[in-house]
């Protein structure tokens, strides 16, 4: 998506101008904020495509900017998070974060994943509309409006859990491992990172209202059980 906009929240100057450099190597318009509120004034003006948000900011911490940025858009976020705090990157995730990566990371493993959630979020842009709509005896995905109903009743997923729960769908019955997943969804081979599948899973699974329609094949990954339409 050429042109896009990227926001990047983080307070460390240095990681600001590396990521910075590398991103408008690629075209994007990037805008930069150093502290939580300006991180958040900066999203309400500038409208981003993505955001790339650290979990320790002063004056709001990531967490915080992030659960009100998911009160006001479906923005796609990549959190980044200390090696060693687990933690963050659960409750990021739990937050709405789409993605993370751990510190110190590679400017280009970021710009990778960026460019990956770009060309999803692209999707059918200037192409015909996918008229596709895949059922099954209780769930109605309409692919080109993404759209989703269980039991008639819609149900509201970010722009994540819609594709990963897509995915599972189109290989109903197939298990699909979470490296698949990744690929398919998240667009990049990145063993190690699994548990933002699972995070993802556990978000799908609670707006579902039934667990019983994704099945966790243990030790493997996880697979759509409803029965065809």
């Amino acid at each position: 998506m050429p042109d896009a906009k990227i926001l990047v929240v983080d307070d460390e100057q240095n990681i600001l101008d590396l990521v910075t450099a590398y991103l408008r190597r690629e075209n994007y318009q990037v805008y930069t904020a150093m502290d939580g509120p300006s991180g958040l004034r900066a999203a309400r003006a500038f409208k981003p495509d993505l955001v790339v948000l650290d979990v320790m900011l002063p004056g709001m911490d990531g967490l915080e900017l992030l659960t009100h940025l998911r009160r006001e858009s479906d923005v796609y976020v990549i959190m980044l998070t200390a090696r060693s705090e687990e933690t963050d990157k659960i409750v990021g995730l739990s937050l709405g974060a789409d993605d993370y990566l751990t510190k110190p990371f590679s400017p280009r493993e970021l710009v990778a994943r960026v460019k990956a959630a770009l060309r999803r979020l692209r999707g059918g842009v200037g192409v015909a509309a996918d008229t596709t709509v895949l059922t099954s005896r209780r769930l109605r995905l309409d692919v080109g409006r993404r759209r989703v109903w269980v039991d008639g009743k819609p149900v509201e997923l970010t722009g994540t859990e819609f594709d990963l729960l897509k995915t599972l769908v189109e290989h109903r019955g197939l298990v699909l491992s979470r490296e698949q997943l990744l690929q398919q969804v998240w667009g990049y081979d990145f063993y190690g990172e699994e548990r933002v599948v699972d995070v993802h899973i556990g978000h799908i699974r609670r707006k579902l209202g039934d667990g019983s329609l994704i099945a966790t094949v243990r030790g493997v990954g996880y697979r759509f059980d409803d029965e065809p339409a």
